[in-house]
Formats: C-alpha cells, structure tokens, sequence
C-alpha cells in the first residue's frame, strides 16, 4: 500500500506525459479497495493514469500493457527476464515507485526530486 501511495504523492497535481503509459496495478482486492477509500485511485485517474483490477498484468506478460519491439518500461516489478513483459526486443527498466511516477510525468527515467 505504501508504493501507491508514494506514486500518487509524485503524480498528484502532475500529468502523464504525452505518448507516455502510466499503468498503476494493485496487488489485491483489499489493496484496490483501501486505495480507493484514500482517495489514491483519483489521484491516479486525474494525472492521465490507467487504474486496473489486481492481477498480475504485463508483469507477467498477461494482458494491458505488454510490451512490443523497441518499447520501453519502466516497471516496479521485481522479476526483469528477457521476454517476461513481452518482446524480447523490449527493455524494462527496474525503480521504485517514485522513480516510475516521476518518469511517466517526464517521458525519461528521472528522480522525483527533479519535479
């Protein structure tokens, strides 16, 4: 619960930047519903972000998001194979959440004290 909450700290008042997917994946239903009881998931919803259902998504190279060749991501997962997140030709970038929130508002990998 704390990674959302860190991430919707970065992206409140912020917007995704154009061309730029920002998917937020809660681990859980009771996660998903103490989110949405803080407020988080509108936080998430007004900076241009896509709020899903608890799964595991790209992450496990699932459904909504999964990467094509050349794509780039920067995940806060913590698994980084070849192939795990979609093409193998893709590149996943491994942060924390603030690192992810603060990139998805810049388009580049940045540092959250750089907003």
């Amino acid at each position: 619960m704390d990674d959302l909450r860190i991430a919707a700290k970065v992206l409140d008042g912020r917007h995704v930047a154009k061309g730029i997917r920002c998917i937020i994946i809660p681990a859980t239903q009771a996660i998903y519903m103490q989110a949405m009881e803080e407020g988080l998931l509108k936080i998430f919803i007004q900076a241009g972000a896509v709020v899903s259902t608890p799964s595991c998504g790209p992450c496990l190279g699932g459904y909504m998001g999964i990467l094509a060749q050349g794509e780039r991501c920067v995940s806060t997962t913590n698994r980084n194979f070849v192939g795990r997140m979609g093409h193998v030709e893709s590149e996943i970038y491994l942060a924390s959440p603030a690192v992810a929130a603060a990139s998805a508002v810049t388009g580049k990998i940045s540092c959250p004290c750089q907003l």
